[in-house]
């Protein structure tokens, strides 16, 4: 802890916030990283190990039963352990992953190596946003912790161009390029302080004001923050303070919207966007390099929803840009419904899939990892970001295992009306359950729940 202060001492406490924050998202890189890759080097996979269409399904979805497993397991390691400590976990799980699918011989091996990444996507997913939100100032929290989310979509387009240089080139440097980031994670996470909030509970106050006082502008700021904390403070609680009433609130707020970030579509999407532009009249080369520009979008998508969230904030700007992916999705559907493939048809696809991507990752995607670190008492905080980050992977899951079904019962136009249905219900779930967070500090925020003001009563 000393040490971790020490080798920061020179930095000023904004610069120091951000070097955490950015240290910190490495974590979501590797997540995007290593859930997108597997779709470039699959065509490789495949071939060497003479995988049928159940095999690819395995190799590809033991990721996602790894991250809820991973998720799942995390809350109660980071109140135990602290948040730091379990990011450093989180990484040390990236290398030996990444080491073990690089140098997989059969396929029993690729996919323990892939269920060991999902391991470490899940507890990423569950805590690292935790831990930027809880050393981050409130007029500032909102941008961090979505820089979480720009990492996860950065690795996600990283791993696109990766797939496309790389095509080749041997499926294992494609896997193994995934090292050096979490070298960085787990090295860097030895040099950075505890979650004060984590401190505080533990009855670590001093050490809490130790950090607070490096993080923030003036002794002042520092000491009311963490008495704040402590007037706020109670014991580490059990899951089942989740079910309480007066948690309730957060809970339906935070898993609603990590729920809806999936089912309405984006990932399905993205998984298939290949498949939609050579559908649509592209080549499959044209293709792979208009997926290319949808992971660009989801990127200028999430840099535009980090300044929104503290400018706008979270509930305004969720429900400012749904209606744009709802008709985005209405208009998709509609050229599949007339079967309008090439010249201006092929055009309003593209149209259609980028304004849907930068609609949806820019208001749900965004908001979903900041939501759920943000609502929910200090007591069961990480417990709560468990449930959030499970329900994602659960959904995620889901959709994951039933768009092509949907596609080949429904239709590909039915899919994506089906789809702006469930975008319609995302943003009246928002305005009715969803409050507004932006510039309000944790503490603030648990207080609304104890004194039950935490739900919207108005729109925005």
């Amino acid at each position: 802890m000393t040490q971790s202060l020490d080798v920061s001492r020179r930095l000023s406490g904004e610069a120091l916030t951000n070097f955490i924050a950015t240290i910190s998202a490495t974590g979501g890189l590797l997540f995007g990283y290593d859930t997108g890759i597997i779709s470039s080097a699959l065509l490789q996979i495949r071939e060497q190990f003479h995988l049928d269409t159940i095999g690819s399904e395995i190799v590809t979805s033991a990721i996602i039963l790894g991250a809820l497993i991973g998720c799942l397991g995390a809350g109660g390691i980071s109140d135990r352990f602290g948040r730091r400590r379990t990011v450093m976990l989180a990484a040390a799980l990236f290398l030996g992953g990444t080491a073990l699918a690089s140098a997989a011989q059969g396929v029993t091996v690729l996919i323990v190596s892939r269920l060991i990444l999902g391991l470490a996507i899940g507890a990423a997913s569950q805590i690292v946003p935790i831990y930027i939100a809880e050393i981050s100032p409130p007029n500032r929290r909102g941008r961090l912790v979505v820089g979480f989310q720009l990492a996860i979509v950065s690795g996600v387009t990283i791993s696109f161009l990766t797939g496309y240089f790389l095509r080749d080139s041997s499926w294992r440097i494609m896997f193994g390029i995934g090292m050096l980031p979490a070298l960085i994670l787990f090295v860097g996470m030895g040099f950075l302080p505890n979650s004060p909030r984590w401190l505080a509970l533990k009855g670590r106050t001093d050490e809490a004001l130790a950090v607070l006082r490096r993080v923030r502008s003036s002794e002042e700021v520092a000491q009311n923050e963490l008495q704040a904390i402590i007037d706020n403070h109670d014991e580490q609680a059990p899951w089942s303070e989740l079910a309480k009433p007066w948690v309730r609130p957060a809970l339906i707020a935070s898993v609603g919207i990590a729920l809806l970030c999936q089912l309405t579509g984006i990932n399905a999407v993205l998984y298939y966007a290949p498949t939609i532009f050579a559908d649509a009249g592209f080549g499959q080369e044209s293709a792979l390099l208009t997926s290319v520009a949808v992971g660009l979008a989801m990127v200028c998508a999430t840099i535009f929803g980090g300044w929104a969230v503290d400018n706008w904030g979270r509930r305004t700007l969720i429900l400012r840009l749904l209606p744009g992916a709802v008709i985005s999705l209405i208009v998709l559907g509609a050229m599949f419904a007339l079967h309008m493939k090439g010249g201006a048809g092929a055009w309003i696809t593209v149209i259609a899939i980028m304004g849907y991507t930068i609609c949806n990752t820019g208001s749900l995607s965004v908001a979903v990892w900041l939501v759920g670190a943000e609502v929910y008492p200090l007591s069961c905080r990480g417990k709560g970001m468990s449930l959030v980050a499970g329900s994602h992977w659960g959904a995620d899951l889901l959709i994951s295992l039933t768009t092509l079904s949907l596609v080949q019962g429904l239709g590909a136009h039915m899919t994506f009306w089906l789809f702006a249905l469930v975008n319609a219900a995302a943003f009246l779930f928002v305005l009715r359950y969803v409050p507004e967070t932006k510039g309000q500090s944790l503490e603030q925020l648990e207080m609304s729940l104890r004194n039950g003001t935490f739900a919207p009563v108005h729109k925005s």
